[in-house]
């Protein structure tokens, strides 16, 4: 846990947005995915991903095969990471003081396509209010942009919203069925 140990090998990962349009350091946007705060960010970050994402894996591979399912997954995760860079790419392109780094905006991408495929489901809130899923997400995506906007916070908000978006974005365009399946639960 070299991120962990060296604040210097974590600030040369992390995602810097200034760096990234000023000094051509590109690999950050990718990078930051690696690399986390402390445990318990990587923690949070790894239970999320292997409830929900292990869950959101299997439908893929259900419904498109073990290949295309895999790779739908990995794309998920991969671009979900990279798309949450751009809001705060945009935002901070010329912040020499931003940092942020972790999976965060790609395992929010993880969640949100679970939430999409799976909207009837239960997930629980403070591990042990259950909510439905169509509910549970824009009850976080509300407290996620309260949040942003209010500020003061070392966490990447922005980034999350972005992930969320993505993952919501890829499901609708690999089966469309799935918004209209949403739908229909919420109507009736």
């Amino acid at each position: 846990m070299q991120g962990f140990s060296s604040a210097a090998f974590a600030h040369k990962l992390s995602f810097s947005p200034y760096l990234a349009k000023h000094h051509n350091e590109q690999y950050r946007f990718f990078t930051h995915m690696f690399v986390h705060a402390d445990w318990p960010h990587l923690i949070f970050n790894m239970i999320s991903c292997y409830f929900l994402g292990r869950g959101i894996e299997q439908d893929l591979i259900y419904h498109f095969g073990p290949l295309l399912g895999s790779l739908h997954f990995v794309v998920l995760y991969i671009f979900g990471g990279l798309v949450a860079t751009l809001w705060p790419f945009i935002r901070n392109q010329d912040n020499d003081l931003y940092f942020s780094l972790g999976a965060s905006g790609a395992v929010s991408s993880l969640i949100f396509a679970f939430i999409l495929w799976n909207p009837a489901q239960d997930l629980y809130l403070f591990l042990s209010i259950p909510i439905p899923a169509y509910i549970f997400g824009p009850l976080y995506l509300a407290i996620e942009y309260y949040a942003f906007r209010k500020g003061k916070t070392n966490i990447a908000h922005d980034a999350h919203i972005g992930g969320a978006l993505f993952g919501i974005i890829y499901i609708l365009i690999i089966n469309i069925d799935k918004g209209k399946e949403l739908i229909n639960l919420i109507i009736h």
